[in-house]
C-alpha cells in the first residue's frame, strides 16, 4: 500500500472500527497526520501569527499550542486515527480496546487513589503521606506501568499481521493479493 492509498483508505473508512488494517496502512496514515499537523501549524503561524499567554509578573510567556487550522485538522482526523488504530489492533489479533490501554491505566490509577484516600495528600503536594505503606507501593508500581503503557501499545501496533482469518475478518494481504 502506498502513501496516497493509505490516506484514501483511512478517510474512506472514516469511522469504520470493524475489519483489519495492515501495517503500511496504519503507519502511512500516521505519517500523513504528522505532516498535516506540521503544515497546519505553519499555516496558523503565517495567517494568525504566534500568540502568547501572559502567566503573571516576572513569568515568561508561552506560545499557544494550536491555532484554528491545526485544531480543525486535529478534530477532522481524530476519528480516522482511532478507527485505523482499532483496525490495526484487530490485524494483530487483539481487541481494538487495547488501543485505549494507557487511558484505562490512568483511569484505574485515579480510581485507586480516590478509593485509597490519597488524592487529598497528592493534590496538596504531600507525597510522603500519599506514598506511604502498601498503598504507596501499589501507586508507584501503577505509575511505572502507566509510563510504559504507551510504549506497549506502540509495540503492539508494530506487530506483523496475524496469518489467516481471525474473528475480525480475513487477512488483508490475502484479500488484496
Amino acid at each position: 500500500m502506498t502513501f496516497p492509498q493509505a490516506v484514501r483508505t483511512c478517510f474512506r473508512k472514516y469511522v469504520t472500527f470493524s475489519g483489519r488494517a495492515t501495517r503500511p496502512e496504519y503507519w502511512w496514515f500516521i505519517l500523513f497526520i504528522i505532516l498535516g499537523g506540521i503544515v497546519a501549524g505553519i499555516l496558523d503561524g503565517i495567517l494568525f501569527g504566534t500568540g502568547s499567554v501572559e502567566t503573571g509578573p516576572g513569568d515568561f510567556s508561552a506560545q499557544s499550542e494550536n491555532g484554528p487550522i491545526a485544531s480543525l485538522f486535529s478534530l477532522a482526523t481524530l476519528l480516522p486515527i482511532l478507527a485505523v488504530g482499532w483496525r490495526r489492533m484487530h490485524d494483530t489479533g487483539r481487541s481494538g480496546l487495547y488501543l485505549l490501554y494507557p487511558i484505562l491505566v490512568w483511569v484505574g490509577i485515579g480510581t485507586f487513589a480516590s478509593v485509597a484516600g490519597v488524592t487529598g495528600p497528592l493534590m496538596a503536594g504531600d507525597f510522603g503521606t500519599a506514598f506511604a505503606g502498601i498503598v504507596g507501593i501499589v501507586m508507584i508500581i501503577s505509575i511505572i506501568i502507566a509510563l510504559f503503557s504507551p510504549l506497549i501499545v506502540i509495540w503492539w501496533l508494530t506487530r506483523p499481521t496475524q496469518p489467516g482469518s481471525n474473528q475480525w475478518g480475513p487477512n488483508p494481504h490475502e484479500v488484496s493479493s
